[in-house]
């Protein structure tokens, strides 16, 4: 990706300005447990829910610049970047799938269209071909929770421009951008089979499962440890000297990679699919490349500040996954779970409601908390509170 190379107790009532959502209760601290003869007991009482609308209604206050787009910070920078705002709509789809409030309906249409016009020249063609897959995902879970056909022809046009980066250098592969042929990427790869694995489950078309398989069988083959299943970064050529990044071990890269794993072995029953899904979540249990004291690392601010939270999207989505034994999904469930709370906990500025880059460390008053961690946060809470609803935090 571009973006490595670049490098107390209260409750209170939060109004939300313009188009805001409705009201709703920022009481994001935990509250005491007591027991029967009233004494404050060591639990607390976390409002997932609560506390992903307060997130939501922060971000949409702080972030939200033209013609429905987001902005890098919320210290004044305005510059518009397009990866970010690709998992901007991620996020208000899962606003709006959590609440139901019609409020996150309009603002993904102005964000989606607003893409293209701050893109330049009308178009959603992007040089990065993983920016153009990050909108491309998103679109098809805001197509399938609206149904709105706009977000399904903007994924079907951008599918149509990545597919042209695949070619036969390194064996296959889709180039990171569209002109470094002699650069292919996990985060170019993954995504897509993931994007075409959604496209297949809509229009079952034999044609993107057979993409996802083979870009599957590329990556697998050349940009994941056979032993533990981390996923390198990238593989490239210098000066004729072929090398895979396997330092660079990150960790939206695993989530990508586990995203496709469990779509290809929904369509195709293949257990290898599953298995390597559940490998590589072992991983993310155990790696020091990954995590710090239990928890996933701080990997900055920048385009690093999102990573976490894009993991954090799939592996919700192993946790939940029907056919994976008891043992493991416990242990995920219990990491998700330890990483949501202690975010809860310690990595939020209240009442701002802004997300620190160290999930155990909320940011200082008056900091930079750029659009990426932030939404990072968000994603984490969102995750929670689908958790918790679904019985998996009790």
């Amino acid at each position: 990706m571009k973006k490595l190379f670049s490098k107390r107790y209260s409750l209170m009532l939060l109004s939300v300005i313009g188009l805001g959502l409705l009201t709703v209760s920022c009481d994001d601290d935990p509250i005491p447990l007591r027991d029967p003869n009233g004494n404050v007991g060591t639990e607390f009482k976390y409002t997932w829910s609560q506390t992903a609308d307060s997130l939501q209604t922060s971000t949409y206050n702080n972030y939200l610049g033209s013609n429905g787009t987001f902005i890098e910070n919320n210290t004044g920078k305005s510059t518009f970047n397009y990866w970010p705002n690709a998992h901007v709509l991620d996020v208000l789809v899962d606003g709006f799938l959590r609440t139901g409030n019609e409020n996150y309906k309009t603002r993904m249409k102005a964000l989606v269209q607003g893409i293209k016009v701050k893109n330049g020249n009308n178009t959603y063609n992007n040089v990065f071909n993983d920016d153009m897959l990050w909108l491309a995902n998103s679109c098809l879970r805001a197509y399938d929770a609206t149904k709105d056909q706009e977000y399904k022809d903007v994924a079907d046009y951008l599918w149509g421009r990545i597919k042209l980066s695949w070619s036969d250098v390194f064996g296959g592969g889709i180039t990171w951008k569209q002109d470094t042929p002699r650069q292919k990427n996990a985060v170019s790869n993954g995504p897509a089979v993931i994007l075409a694995m959604r496209l297949y489950e809509i229009d079952k078309k034999a044609d993107d499962l057979d993409w996802a398989k083979k870009i599957y069988a590329w990556q697998k083959s050349n940009l994941v440890d056979p032993v533990s299943g981390a996923v390198w970064d990238n593989i490239s050529e210098t000066n004729g000297v072929i090398t895979t990044n396997k330092d660079w071990v990150f960790t939206y890269n695993m989530g990508t990679w586990i995203g496709a794993g469990l779509r290809l072995y929904k369509a195709t029953n293949e257990q290898t699919y599953l298995d390597d899904a559940v490998k590589s979540g072992r991983t993310v249990l155990t790696s020091p490349k990954l995590l710090s004291e239990g928890l996933l690392r701080d990997e900055g601010q920048g385009d690093g500040g999102l990573f976490k939270g894009i993991l954090i999207r799939y592996f919700v989505e192993l946790t939940e996954h029907p056919t994976i034994n008891s043992t493991d999904k416990e242990k995920f469930a219990a990491f998700l779970k330890f990483n949501a709370q202690t975010f809860y906990k310690k990595g939020i500025l209240r009442p701002a409601m802004f997300s620190g880059s160290n999930w155990k460390v909320a940011p200082a008053a008056g900091a930079n908390t750029d659009l990426t961690t932030q939404l990072s946060g968000v994603m984490l809470i969102e995750a929670a509170a689908k958790l918790d609803k679904d019985g998996y935090f009790k």
